[in-house]
């Protein structure tokens, strides 16, 4: 399950153009963590839903990916032109993972060590859709360039257009992972059912 929230772009014009854009994503990943009891798979399945990360208002995760975006893009202005002289975008992702507090029978830990591999592959690879939206809206942004434009306010407008389009684009591809991964033959629900028997 994942979580976005997307801040707005600051930005800064230049007089003058100099080097080309400088573009960059910075990644920061943090990781979170709230405790579950139990001896069984139904107790500790039981756990994660009272305990877990909300989901929705009514609902808990078992897991769950939360990532924020923020940019800083500086404008270069020559007459009327304006272009992007550099872009930097912060992508920072927060995991949150169910974490033991008691020690489980062997059979029952080796069972939860594989439910939890399979949990966090599934948020990994939401951090990773969430890494290529931002790269792919990093690389049009970097690109942006308008001939007419003097104070770089289409530019800036154009921008916050085709970045809003590119985050739509993989929000869709998030929700289609999900789609797929929570069906009743998906992989998490596998996971559900091999801890629980």
């Amino acid at each position: 399950m994942r979580f976005i929230t997307l801040t707005a772009m600051t930005t800064a014009a230049l007089c003058a153009f100099q080097a080309p854009a400088n573009a960059g994503v910075k990644v920061t990943i943090k990781q979170a963590s709230y405790e579950i009891s139990g001896k069984s798979g139904a107790t500790l399945l039981d756990a994660m839903d009272r305990s877990g990360p909300k989901h929705g208002f009514l609902t808990r995760a078992i897991a769950q990916t939360r990532y924020t975006v923020g940019w800083n893009i500086v404008w270069a202005q020559n007459g009327k032109q304006c272009r992007v002289k550099k872009a930097d975008a912060l992508l920072s992702i927060t995991y949150t993972f169910p974490q033991l507090k008691d020690r489980l029978a062997p059979d029952m830990q080796r069972r939860w060590t594989g439910f939890i591999k399979g949990v966090t592959r599934h948020e990994e690879t939401h951090g990773r859709i969430a890494r290529q939206m931002v790269t792919a809206a990093d690389r049009v942004v970097s690109a942006t360039r308008m001939a007419h434009d003097p104070g770089c306010r289409q530019s800036q407008a154009l921008v916050k257009k085709k970045v809003a389009t590119i985050y739509a684009e993989y929000e869709k591809r998030q929700v289609l992972f999900d789609k797929k991964e929570h069906s009743s033959h998906g992989n998490v629900e596998s996971l559900v059912l091999a801890l629980k028997k």
